[in-house]
């Protein structure tokens, strides 16, 4: 599945402007964004991290039982 993801202009938005309102929607919509999840574990692990880390983003971590 494609996805604008890597080019959105509301994460640019929020890159630019993070505390901004559209800044801050962006970042509560990737928690449920089909979008976002298909671009997010589409990535590598290192690539992952690097996003996990600038955005402070928790979800679709694999568990050590998966």
């Amino acid at each position: 599945m494609a996805t604008n993801c890597q080019c959105c202009r509301l994460r640019m938005y929020h890159d630019r402007k993070p505390k901004s309102l559209m800044g801050r929607f962006w970042r509560w919509h990737i928690n449920f964004c089909p979008g976002w999840k298909a671009y997010f574990t589409s990535l590598t692990p290192e690539q992952q991290a690097k996003l996990r880390e600038e955005y402070q983003f928790t979800k679709y971590q694999k568990t050590e039982q998966e």
